[in-house]
């Protein structure tokens, strides 16, 4: 209920907004038919975040109810600093869609380590906090001294990877403004199939418990972190808008 009554204030804020800036309303399939290409794209790289997460709290459940309590504990709050870090992604999405719509490629370039370099800051501002608040933070969600036990396992895995997160989650948005959305695809299909998901299952196996999974979780992120890295080194993404629609014409 409470999702259905935020989307649909937002719609109505949306379309409310549209109104008032007197934009034409009619549909533009060209733009659509892009859009729709895009969340294709987007959805299959969704589904291969659930398939982790999913396939991770399966075998947290393996090891007991301690496990996959604490498991959850933790999961939640990486939830919470990756939505937190988000905010960073949107607005270089957002900054970096107008430099290349504007035809601005080199500045669209200097923006993207500009706005990775203070994501990478504020993550490692955020591994600071929760470092120092190891020994109080668990114990707002639980007083049972088992779930504590399995969250220690998993704490310092959760404050390793934030700076790492910093930087994927930055250029991610980087290479959502510039549409391109079809290397996010495969990179994340690639890095979850040849490193979360083995991990993960290997775990269950060899009976890693929460170390190993948290250790599918960090080389996840890392794979990803290398990958956009040298994609946005690379310069293939920095496309400006007039040779973009060129291209998705040729297509």
């Amino acid at each position: 209920m409470a999702n259905v009554a935020g989307q649909s204030l937002s719609a109505s804020l949306f379309v409310g907004a549209l109104v008032t800036s007197r934009v034409s309303l009619r549909p533009r399939w060209q733009v659509m038919r892009a859009q729709m290409v895009q969340g294709k794209d987007l959805m299959l790289r969704s589904l291969a975040f659930q398939a982790c997460f999913l396939s991770a709290a399966a075998v947290a459940s393996r090891f007991g109810a301690a496990a996959v309590a604490a498991h959850q504990v933790v999961l939640q709050l990486w939830n919470l600093v990756a939505l937190t870090l988000d905010s960073l992604a949107i607005a270089a999405q957002a900054l970096v869609g107008a430099a290349l719509g504007a035809g601005r490629a080199r500045a669209a370039t200097q923006l993207s380590w500009r706005i990775t370099w203070w994501s990478t800051i504020f993550a490692m501002g955020l591994a600071l906090i929760f470092a120092v608040g190891h020994a109080l933070i668990p114990g707002i969600f639980t007083s049972d001294r088992a779930v504590l036990g399995e969250v220690a396992i998993a704490w310092w895995f959760f404050i390793a990877i934030m700076p790492v997160a910093g930087v994927v989650f930055a250029l991610d948005g980087v290479l959502l403004g510039a549409g391109d959305v079809a290397f996010l695809r495969n990179a994340t299909l690639v890095c979850a199939l040849f490193g979360f998901l083995p991990l993960i299952w290997l775990s269950m196996l060899h009976d890693w418990g929460l170390a190993g999974i948290w250790t599918g979780l960090a080389l996840f992120l890392v794979l990803r972190m290398l990958a956009v890295v040298w994609r946005v080194g690379a310069g293939h993404w920095a496309v400006v808008g007039a040779d973009l629609q060129a291209q998705r014409g040729s297509q």
